[in-house]
């Protein structure tokens, strides 16, 4: 990984030095150069691949007014902060760092730049020159719950999990709260890989799962694994971050899309019209950045009204997938009947709902 940042970071410097030579300088500085740092790579499928299709449509919307360049499979540390400080010292005009543990890194290498604009993913800090946003994932974990707690017949769903993050944790809370809602006897397993893009990982939490009753997978990590894993054993599964319907055309049955495009077409123009400002953004369906895949066609139409029902209510805010009551897994009341969870709960929710069986990884 280092020489693949020590090769990005010399083609950058000779790049700007070649446009210097040339005398092309005030070409270049009419740019907006807008940079993405992603953790896995862009052929993921999922996560990072998502993220770059918001590269591409700002490519697309805006043409020869902006510059742009992307580092993919960064991984969360030390490299991070050197990745994003090249990119900041190098002319980039805003940065968006695509992962929670790029956190720390964007704050500290933003207090180096402050004239640079940063974004950072799914993250909670903000400063002057960083803004973060995030999406209400949560939302589709809810409908994909009703839908596999409707289908499953051994009452067992996997879900492989990437790290116990907040943004993880609300996520199988949410599936699971709904999968109980229509199938009391439900039950979640869950097997933690600790990473986010890891195909041999996932593949392998997924036949751990399968042996442990599982006959319906979700995920919160970003390879298609588990859903080849699902197809190839003929168990159903569902897709993470975008439609994965090619790698399991019978046993994918929707996915969680994440769509950013509009928010990166709305911040990229506004630090081309110099109206950007720091902020906080969390979307969700209502806004169309948690979009649903389309329905299989081997779930059942009583089991698709329930899951459009669901998601015009959210899309209405008539449904919050946190209302109570609810308790935390050791029995201590959360919420009282009718009561919704606050977003300051969801953001730093770092615990089991009760019902769920396991402990959180330290």
């Amino acid at each position: 990984m280092l020489s693949r940042l020590g090769q990005y970071a010399a083609g950058v410097l000779i790049a700007a030095a070649a446009a210097v030579a040339v005398g092309a300088p005030a070409l270049a500085q009419s740019k907006t150069k807008v940079s993405f740092v992603y953790v896995g790579p862009i052929g993921d499928h999922g996560w990072s691949y998502q993220h770059h299709q918001g590269l591409l449509a700002i490519k697309a919307a805006f043409g020869d007014k902006v510059e742009t360049s992307f580092v993919e499979s960064v991984p969360e540390g030390p490299d991070a902060e050197r990745v994003i400080d090249q990119l900041a010292a190098t002319g980039s005009s805003i940065i968006f760092t695509t992962s929670f543990g790029f956190m720390n890194p964007t704050v500290k290498v933003a207090a180096r730049y402050p004239n640079v604009k940063f974004e950072h993913a799914t993250g909670f800090k903000q400063a002057a020159n960083v803004a973060t946003y995030d999406a209400r994932f949560y939302e589709g974990r809810h409908i994909i719950g009703l839908i596999a707690g409707k289908m499953t017949k051994t009452n067992v769903i996997g879900y492989v999990g990437s790290f116990p993050i907040p943004e993880v944790v609300m996520g199988i809370n949410a599936a699971y709260l709904a999968a109980k809602s229509v199938n009391p006897a439900v039950k979640f397993k869950v097997v933690w890989v600790s990473t986010w893009f890891d195909p041999g990982k996932e593949a392998a939490a997924a036949k751990t799962l399968m042996d442990q009753g599982a006959d319906v997978l979700m995920q919160h990590t970003d390879s298609p694994a588990p859903v080849k894993y699902a197809e190839e054993k003929g168990i159903f599964a569902f897709g993470q971050a975008s439609d994965m319907v090619q790698f399991g055309p019978n046993a994918h049955l929707t996915a969680i899309v994440d769509n950013w495009n509009p928010y990166y077409l709305k911040r990229v123009k506004e630090a081309i019209d110099g109206t950007w400002t720091s902020g906080a953004v969390w979307g969700g369906m209502k806004d169309g950045t948690v979009v649903m895949s389309p329905w299989s066609k081997k779930i059942p139409p009583d089991v698709v009204a329930l899951a459009e029902k669901a998601r015009g209510g959210i899309i209405a805010g008539t449904l919050h997938p946190f209302t109570g009551p609810i308790n935390k897994q050791d029995g201590t009341p959360w919420l009282k009947a009718g009561e919704t969870a606050p977003d300051k709960d969801l953001a730093s929710m770092n615990f089991y709902v009760e019902g769920m069986e396991g402990a959180l990884p330290k």
